[in-house]
């Protein structure tokens, strides 16, 4: 059975796709994405995600061409003609197809694509080892609030981690831990907080990243949002990492550089059971 895409309205098979050449998010990387996780085919955290992708694409000026209910109702289509269990769903908005210049373009009606992707999250083989991380500069611009298609510098840090044989790349800056290439960073102190860095233009508001910290409160768990540098992240007690497609990951190396023993820490297993029991919920939502 051939694999099922949505592009500008249209449910098609895979293979017949087709994108203009001159999509300004081909020419200019001039658009909008977002990544929901599948659980047992159900939407995680949606509703979040999907108000992310709203507030993105405001800042950029690019008009939503969906409201809440429709998007979802399409990637619950999506999901369905797919058959996905597990895994995530992508979605894509750009500015449109016009002739190429830098400035917006009038009249031009958003391109959306969206796709899905099987991926084993729940009973992940790395969640019980931990993974290890490389640290590497960060090299973006300075909107890292915006969700934006131009990951360049993403792409070269999954690259050095690619390359080290790593899970992820966090990236450095001014001494500091932002987040990692495609996650959030969090570490643990010895004396049982979970730190993480504050919101600001320099990370992307990890929708995760929000539910572990909602998580962690209701739990009664001391949760400190401020700026920590690598050193730190080496000598404390546990280190993990949240994402839509990792969801809550130990962190066990750093540079080569063990955390707490290289084993996963009780702290971030607990914190992942806590995810998983949201996400199986009774609305199917978290």
């Amino acid at each position: 059975m051939s694999r099922t895409v949505f592009v500008n309205g249209d449910f098609v098979p895979y293979e017949e796709a087709r994108i203009p050449i001159m999509d300004r998010g081909f020419l200019f990387a001039d658009g909008i994405y977002e990544v929901a996780a599948i659980l047992d085919g159900k939407l995680v955290d949606n509703e979040a995600h999907l108000a992310r992708l709203e507030r993105s694409l405001g800042e950029i000026r690019i008009a939503n061409p969906y409201s809440a209910a429709e998007w979802t109702g399409l990637e619950e289509e999506l999901v369905a003609r797919n058959g996905i269990r597990e895994g995530l769903v992508y979605m894509q908005v750009t500015r449109g197809v016009s002739e190429r210049d830098f400035a917006f373009p009038t009249d031009v009606a958003p391109t959306v694509v969206m796709f899905t992707q099987e991926k084993r999250m729940r009973d992940a083989p790395a969640a019980e080892t931990g993974v290890a991380v490389i640290t590497v500069p960060d090299l973006r611009w300075q909107r890292r609030d915006i969700k934006s298609v131009a990951l360049l510098a993403q792409v070269l840090a999954k690259q050095a981690a690619a390359e080290a044989g790593v899970a992820e790349a966090w990236m450095v800056e001014d001494g500091h831990v932002t987040e990692g290439s495609s996650s959030t960073a969090f570490i643990i102190t010895k004396s049982g907080t979970i730190v993480t860095r504050p919101l600001s233009h320099a990370v992307l508001p990890g929708i995760t990243r929000e539910a572990v910290i909602r998580l962690a409160e209701e739990a009664q768990l001391r949760v400190e949002e401020r700026l920590f540098t690598k050193a730190e992240a080496v000598d404390a007690a546990e280190a993990f990492l949240t994402s839509a497609t990792m969801l809550v990951m130990p962190v066990v190396t750093i540079d080569g550089q063990p955390v707490a023993g290289g084993k996963p820490g009780p702290l971030v297993q607990r914190l992942r059971s806590l995810y998983f029991d949201l996400a199986d919920g009774p609305k199917g939502r978290a």
